[in-house]
């Protein structure tokens, strides 16, 4: 991505500072809670250079590194004696805000939320150290209203909120089809109903909507209540994988506390190859993660798929955030951002070395 340009939302956007809910990806709300989820730390473990480490995930699959990992105590263990402190959040702008506060300083995000709030704080807030997470995302239709591609036209299709990853990734795919919508209003040849995850599969048993363009565990609900997966977002990709979460860290900490967020690193390379080796139990350690934060587990007929078809992986796939952000910017969201410096992969590919492992690259888009 060539330009040097700010990121400025073009007219409608104008007050984005004023619409902390802007460009999130994957969000359930705004709110955040602090679910005071510290591991025990043993006695004589050894503490890195800072007494404890505030981290941020949503209580969402597609973060089910974080959630893996800290259920499992894979975190705490890379950390020794420094303590590790977890909050959740439903929305991205919210984690973003609580990064530039303070209040965390390494979170799990989708790229739209990464991209708003770096180039929002002109490049001086956060960077994108790590990829976590590829895939889960479905374009899921009433098949009795929709049966082809050519039928979405015409229809009145849900994504999470205005501006955010999957709405994006919806008016893209909706451009390429050769049809029109306002990226603002949402209207045209495909009506764009923005709609909180929570109740879009109400939304979709009331008949308000024909589909929705969601990510997991929200695409597999709808397919429980009778809904049929007309796409899988994956297909649109070189290789099928897509960024859908990154971690980020807070410029400052990791200038100040480099050993800490190398141990962060090292546990979640660990817990994504734990994961990957025993697919059920981590399938298991997410929901015992999400029945702890929600008070409801996820039943096996939204769980079973909706981990499928998600792929955890330590690449940032960083091709695709810029190619994300094209996809803003050709809708009409943004105006061309300077992603540059987004990117510091040295402490992953420090990390992965010493796990044997190849490096990964930022596209272009790292630190100098």
């Amino acid at each position: 991505m060539s330009a040097a340009r700010p990121l400025k939302t073009l007219r409608t956007f104008a007050v984005i500072a004023a619409l902390p809910l802007l460009l999130t990806a994957c969000g359930y709300g705004a709110e955040s809670t602090d679910d005071g989820k510290q591991a025990e730390v043993a006695a004589d473990a050894e503490k890195l250079s800072v007494d404890e480490v505030k981290i941020g995930y949503f209580p969402n699959l597609t973060h089910a590194t974080a959630l893996v990992g800290v259920e499992k105590g894979l975190f705490q263990k890379e950390l020794g004696g420094t303590t590790i402190k977890a909050s959740t959040f439903n929305a991205g702008p919210s984690e973003i805000e609580a990064l530039n506060s303070g209040s965390i300083d390494i979170g799990w995000i989708g790229p739209s939320p990464a991209i708003n709030g770096y180039t929002k704080a002109a490049g001086k807030n956060l960077r994108i150290i790590s990829g976590s997470a590829s895939g889960g995302v479905k374009l899921v239709v009433n098949p009795e209203k929709i049966k082809s591609v050519k039928d979405v036209k015409g229809k009145r299709i849900a994504t999470p909120q205005l501006g955010n990853t999957q709405d994006v990734a919806l008016l893209n795919w909706v451009s390429e089809q050769g049809w029109k919508v306002d990226a603002e209003s949402g209207k045209g040849d495909v009506s764009v109903v923005r709609t909180d995850n929570k109740i879009t599969p109400d939304a979709y048993k009331s008949g308000s909507i024909d589909g929705a363009w969601v990510p997991e565990p929200t695409a597999s609900k709808l397919v429980a209540e009778g809904g049929k997966v007309l796409l899988d977002e994956g297909d649109l990709w070189p290789d099928k994988k897509f960024v859908i979460t990154n971690i980020i860290v807070s410029q400052s900490f990791l200038k100040e506390h480099p050993d800490v967020v190398e141990a962060v690193l090292r546990g979640s390379v660990k817990t994504n190859a734990w994961i990957n080796a025993n697919p059920d139990q981590a399938k298991a350690s997410a929901n015992k993660a999400l029945e702890k934060l929600s008070g409801k587990a996820l039943p096996a007929e939204v769980i079973d798929p909706a981990w499928k078809s998600i792929t955890f992986l330590d690449d940032p796939l960083a091709a695709t955030l810029d190619s994300q952000a094209e996809h803003a910017v050709k809708a009409g969201l943004l105006e061309q951002p300077d992603l540059k410096g987004i990117y510091d992969l040295a402490p992953l590919n420090k990390v992965l070395k010493a796990e044997g492992h190849d490096a990964f690259d930022d596209a272009g888009l790292g630190v100098e």
